[in-house]
């Protein structure tokens, strides 16, 4: 479990491809504070760590999480939100995050404003019922609030912390990112669906 606030930024630094897995070695300053076996969210994908090497570790995204996310495009070089799961007693500051993206969407605008970011995204309609005007969404592992959501499009504004110490200053037009619908719409939805 997650809450969608970014602990630090990464790096890809190895992709090698195993079957119709992929393992990702990452480079990360948090990289001391891991132990194998432990949950990290990378851009919102809740991913093992397998391996610890100095500054550096890897993990596996095995063919389901490559189907429904953007891992499979990253490239050496890639810049990735990090998050360590939630600890008891903690403060929540985000929202409860599982790190199980759901899709990933396409942005399709990118405004600069005066002090924020605007940016525009478009999803499978599949899921239009799982988004709602100002409620929780999660984009490549950050908790933010969406407004003028439409059947498939949503908007959130960025404020310059978030843009700066996220990879959000990397996102442009035609870009994809991960999504992670609330947990709780997900959960009523699915009540919704079985009392029918």
């Amino acid at each position: 479990m997650f809450t969608g606030i970014i602990e630090t930024m990464a790096t890809v630094t190895d992709i090698v491809h195993d079957g119709s897995n992929i393992q990702f070695t990452i480079e990360s300053p948090i990289t001391a504070a891991l132990k194998v076996d432990q949950s990290v969210a990378h851009n919102g994908v809740c991913l093992t760590v397998t391996a610890i090497m100095g500054n550096q570790y890897t993990v596996t995204a095995v063919a389901e999480t490559l189907q429904k996310t953007n891992l499979g495009t990253w490239q050496k070089g890639a810049a990735i939100n990090i998050e360590r799961s939630l600890k008891i007693g903690g403060r929540l500051d985000g929202h409860f995050v599982q790190g199980h993206v759901d899709t990933a969407a396409t942005c399709i605008e990118k405004q600069t404003l005066e002090g924020s970011w605007l940016f525009r995204f478009r999803f499978p309609a599949q899921f239009a019922a799982l988004i709602i005007e100002k409620g929780s969404i999660c984009i490549n592992g950050v908790s933010l609030t969406a407004f003028n959501v439409g059947r498939d499009e949503f908007t959130v504004t960025i404020i310059p912390y978030t843009y700066t110490h996220t990879n959000f200053d990397r996102i442009e037009q035609g870009n994809q990112v991960n999504l992670e619908f609330d947990v709780l719409g997900k959960y009523l939805l699915r009540s919704k669906e079985l009392e029918m």
